[in-house]
């Protein structure tokens, strides 16, 4: 069982207003029956990136040869996760010695700051480099977060983290809201949908403050 004394959403609200990659679907809702209307419930239909806001990738995105998100182990997803706080300049990616902490938990989620508000798409956010990827597998790292659109440079074609991240077979989220998350460690939940042969999906991430 579970216990904590707080959840803490890492979630951005998914609206209209929620910015997307560019070129990306942004998220709008269809109604085929509404109150308005007369009719007798309300009743949605919604479009959009499975790469809105919080989500996670599935290999699938970032290699041919990977497994689709449905794919997935659930439990990369769930348990122990730390956050880290890293002074990174912006449109610059965090290496191994910029992380001043011990690693103490399988999920690790960077907090960078450079993607201050989730309806605005700033190109120069901050981002993991393939080093770093490499330095977390040896340290038994599972998934690794980020409160950014990607685990790579805006302007990377060759995506360069994501390429690690399918060496080592770990998992990806991004789109984390961790302004107001202290460092420290936390129980992630961050569970994909079994959305069948897509290449990722938004996520309702919490983290539990442990009691």
């Amino acid at each position: 069982m579970i216990r904590s004394s707080r959840i803490i959403d890492i979630s951005p609200v998914i609206s209209p207003e929620l910015a997307v990659w560019p070129g990306d679907v942004a998220f709008s809702r269809s109604l085929a029956m509404s109150w308005e209307a007369g009719d007798h419930l309300e009743l949605s239909a919604i479009t959009g990136s499975v790469h809105l806001g919080a989500h996670v990738d599935g290999p699938s995105h970032y290699s041919p040869q990977g497994s689709t998100i449905d794919k997935r182990p659930l439990e990369l997803y769930l348990g122990p996760a730390q956050v880290i706080r890293v002074a990174v300049d912006r449109a610059e990616r965090i290496r191994p010695e910029q992380v001043a902490v011990k690693i103490e938990a399988p999920r690790v989620l960077f907090r960078t700051d450079s993607y201050p508000d989730p309806n605005h798409f700033n190109e120069d956010f901050a981002s993991l480099s393939p080093e770093l990827i490499d330095w977390l597998a040896s340290q038994q790292v599972r998934l690794v977060g980020i409160d950014t659109p990607s685990v790579d440079l805006c302007d990377d074609k060759k995506l360069l983290s994501h390429n690690r991240v399918a060496a080592h077979d770990m998992a990806i989220l991004e789109g984390i809201v961790l302004d107001s998350v202290d460092p420290g460690l936390y129980t992630l939940i961050a569970l994909p949908l079994p959305l069948q042969g897509l290449d990722a999906s938004p996520v309702r991430a919490v983290l539990l403050a442990e009691d």
